[in-house]
């Protein structure tokens, strides 16, 4: 199968970037042809205000390079990840012309909020699902800005009027069910739905024996939590644990006492850690979609700390494979790192236990067949009208 994956980059690495390649290696690796049509946003450092805003209702250049790469790749699908904001949603309406089915999976919550995280204030907001995202203009819920929140408004109720999350969107992947359950509530179809978790290829069985100390995983911003396990410190004052990542808030990180800085690592590198750590904490406020370093620590039979929402509740069972608190408290935060520091062996047995959940849920081979399904299922949908290519100027004024 000829698979174009489309993916606008982050201007931090996070779990969706990981996602993107993990997935391109395996479809590679089970002899499929991948081509990824990538943006960054740095792009946006060479955009005015207006250029940036209306490339988040219309992109001329997507529009451009999917109609160059139809005529060079030739894909039977596209596989879209993050279109927001600089390939926008002009990506599902060319494919849709040129008969392309798109397989669109929702890391965030983007197409429900702008602010993509359900969260604003340090709390979880559900006002823009299901209804028009004026709310967020007002309260400036998108890096604070009322004009980048108005831009990323409009590009939401646009294309809800325009039917294109409904007609131009083969096939949704969510993450689990209560990813599904909001989309849903947000006015999406559940007939696209397909529920398939994100997926960890390990390359080794977990070490057992000289396990030690607590890790942090992740972007190093509000919604993570971050400053809830500083607080959770102060209570602990002579416990240290390892925070690796980058952010807006590494500066907080840099001088809290209790928070030991490593920066940012590669991925083979925190591997090696979690092979070494009694545990990981995941204190988000944000609801999570999915937690992926939650898996990662799974998969190195290493139980997780988390906040008892969102995603994170679906992934771990308190007392089985970890422990749970509630989100945005400091000292339950802190009640649970004390138990974890003196109860070593309950912690083992509930990394073992991670483990084979690992094994049974989140390993590439059971994830591939999941994957393939969705695509036949796509592809199999109801044949979608082509165009003529050389008419371009009707493609791109998306008639």
């Amino acid at each position: 199968m000829r698979i174009l994956v489309a993916h606008n980059t982050y201007h931090y690495r996070g779990g969706e970037d990981t996602v993107v390649d993990a997935e391109i290696a395996l479809l590679k690796r089970h002899g499929h042809e991948v081509c990824l049509y990538q943006r960054h946003n740095t792009e946006l450092e060479h955009l005015t205000s207006l250029e940036s805003g209306l490339s988040t209702l219309w992109s001329r250049q997507t529009v451009a390079d999917m109609l160059r790469l139809h005529e060079s790749f030739q894909p039977e699908l596209i596989h879209a990840h993050n279109i927001f904001p600089l390939i926008s949603p002009s990506l599902y309406r060319i494919a849709r012309k040129l008969g392309i089915p798109v397989v669109q999976t929702l890391h965030n919550f983007r197409l429900v909020c702008p602010q993509a995280m359900l969260m604003r204030e340090g709390r979880s907001c559900t006002d823009c699902v299901g209804n028009v995202p004026w709310r967020a203009v007002l309260r400036r819920c998108y890096r604070g800005s009322i004009t980048q929140s108005a831009a990323t408004s409009a590009m939401l109720g646009l294309h809800r009027l325009l039917g294109t999350w409904q007609h131009d969107v083969t096939r949704y992947i969510v993450l689990n069910q209560l990813c599904r359950d909001i989309f849903v509530d947000g006015g999406l179809s559940i007939e696209k739905m397909r529920i398939k978790p994100n997926f960890v290829d390990a390359n080794a069985e977990p070490e057992w024996l000289e396990r030690h100390g607590g890790v942090f995983i992740g972007r190093l911003s509000p919604e993570k939590g971050i400053d809830v396990l500083a607080r959770a410190l102060q209570d602990l004052p002579e416990l240290r644990i390892e925070v690796y990542g980058k952010g807006p808030l590494q500066y907080m990180v840099e001088r809290t006492a209790g928070l030991d800085y490593r920066g940012f690592h590669s991925s083979e590198s925190l591997t090696q850690r979690l092979h070494r750590a009694a545990y990981l904490v995941m204190p988000s406020i944000g609801i999570e979609s999915f937690g992926l370093v939650a898996v990662e620590a799974f998969a190195c039979g290493t139980p997780v700390i988390a906040s008892r929402h969102g995603g994170l509740l679906e992934l771990v069972v308190h007392g089985k494979t970890g422990l749970l608190v509630n989100p945005g408290e400091p000292e339950a935060l802190a009640d649970a790192i004390r138990y974890a520091e003196t109860h070593p062996l309950e912690m083992r047995r509930m990394g073992m236990a991670a483990y084979q959940d690992y094994l049974a849920r989140f390993t590439p081979e059971h994830n591939y067949e999941q994957l393939m399904r969705i695509y036949d299922d796509a592809l199999a949908s109801l044949p979608l009208p082509a165009i003529d290519t050389s008419n371009y100027a009707e493609a791109r004024a998306g008639r």
